[in-house]
């Protein structure tokens, strides 16, 4: 019986598997390594966030981006944008030369047996571990509008669907976001020949402004500090104090979860979206039928008119939701037993990121309401990782040795309540 199983193997899987096995753990990764950045964003996308705010966590602070980067004759420069193959090349190095192997294999169940857990895959036989620490990123929590699910599938799809873009060439294709996704799907469609038009709800378009030097002088770094989320005292606030926002109230916590650092495009993307996208900004869409082989949309705007576009793809590039109810690997039985931050359907967690059934751990995007928006970003990994690692290790010193028998089930014991650290 391994002592923390590891489900995700992204930024957030492979720091934590990083640190487990720094701290002595017998840990096992299960995953595809950097899957939604291999996998599920277009080819051309550029990360977002600057260089020295992206690395995964290993002990020591070793294995970064730019030690990679230098490593390869790679320029990892602040306010240069990197490409998100860099990126992706980057967490594959870290996965060989950090972490314990990754085993490709996909989580199927993952269910309460005796003091530990049983993990099921679809590649062979089952797991069993004293913890778990699911980091399974943003997929399950693909988030469209309410107007698209009676459409046929091959009409619209989601921006994180696409690896390549070129299928588009040609075609009308209504993006619907105001987020960097949107934006840079817009774009991207555009320098490949496609015909996009964006639709947000917001009036107007956010853009990030261009980032002050590192170097400044007292007084302006005083005024306008530089953080892994952004420049300015909130941003630095949300980037280096998670732990004080889990200490606010939940409704608080909900709240800043789900307005802080809301939808904004990256500097360096501006001049070329406004040079060769149109936007229909201030309209929300209602409506969405299938018309021949293509698609409908009815829109209204902030005044009441109607406005129809016609479109042949619809792709939402509108975010994630991230809810217990859609994690369908873990037992039915126990996500409803989970306590979760007020309404949000995540769970509550500790200072260690362990949620209120002793031995299951979260990462990532389902630990916002509790720590705040960090954890959306890869620069939250950098708190995740040890503080979450502290907390296995924390249980299993709480826990008397296992046998390994498999004849407990969830139904022979109920979660623990009042151990939050």
């Amino acid at each position: 019986m391994d002592d923390l199983v590891v489900v995700g193997a992204g930024p957030y899987g492979l720091s934590i598997a990083a640190h487990a096995a720094g701290a002595g753990l017998g840990v096992r990764v299960l995953g595809r390594p950097m899957a939604s950045w291999r996998d599920h964003m277009p080819q051309g996308m550029y990360l977002k966030s600057e260089p020295w705010s992206s690395n995964l966590s290993a002990p020591g602070g070793r294995y970064t981006l730019a030690e990679y980067c230098a490593g390869r004759g790679i320029a990892a420069e602040h306010g240069t944008p990197l490409p998100i193959g860099t990126f992706s090349a980057y967490g594959l190095w870290f996965a060989r030369h950090a972490a314990p192997p990754v085993e490709e294999a996909t989580v199927t169940e993952i269910t309460p047996q005796g003091e530990g857990f049983r993990i099921r895959t679809a590649e062979g036989p089952p797991l069993l571990a004293r913890t778990v620490a699911l980091a399974v990123g943003v997929m399950p929590f693909v988030r469209y509008p309410d107007a698209l699910r009676d459409l046929p599938a091959e009409h619209y799809s989601h921006s994180s669907g696409h690896r390549d873009l070129t299928r588009f060439a040609g075609r009308e294709v209504a993006v619907l976001g105001a987020g960097q996704a949107a934006l840079e799907t817009a774009a991207l469609l555009a320098e490949i020949g496609a015909r996009p038009c964006l639709v947000a709800r917001r009036p107007r378009l956010n853009w990030n402004t261009v980032p002050q030097p590192l170097r400044r002088t007292p007084l302006r770094a005083l005024r306008d500090p530089h953080s892994g989320l952004g420049t300015g005292w909130r941003s630095w606030a949300w980037s280096e104090l998670p732990g004080a926002v889990r200490l606010l109230p939940a409704p608080t916590r909900e709240r800043i979860a789900a307005t802080a650092l809301g939808p904004a495009g990256a500097w360096w993307l501006r001049e070329r979206f406004e040079r060769r996208v149109p936007a229909l900004l201030g309209h929300r869409l209602h409506r969405a039928v299938p018309v021949g082989g293509r698609t409908r949309l009815g829109l209204s705007t902030a005044a009441g008119e109607s406005v129809v576009l016609d479109t042949a793809h619809v792709i939402a590039a509108t975010g994630f939701h991230p809810d217990l109810a859609r994690l369908e690997l873990l037992d039915a039985g126990l996500r409803a037993a989970l306590v979760t931050v007020g309404e949000s359907g995540t769970p509550e967690l500790s200072a260690g990121f362990e949620s209120s059934w002793p031995g299951l751990f979260f990462a990532g995007l389902l630990t916002a309401p509790s720590f705040g928006p960090s954890m959306r970003f890869v620069h939250g990994a950098g708190f995740t990782a040890g503080r979450l690692v502290s907390g296995v290790r924390k249980r299993l010193g709480a826990r008397s040795p296992l046998t390994g028998s498999t004849g407990a089930t969830r139904s022979d014991r109920a979660p623990a309540a009042g151990h939050r650290a």
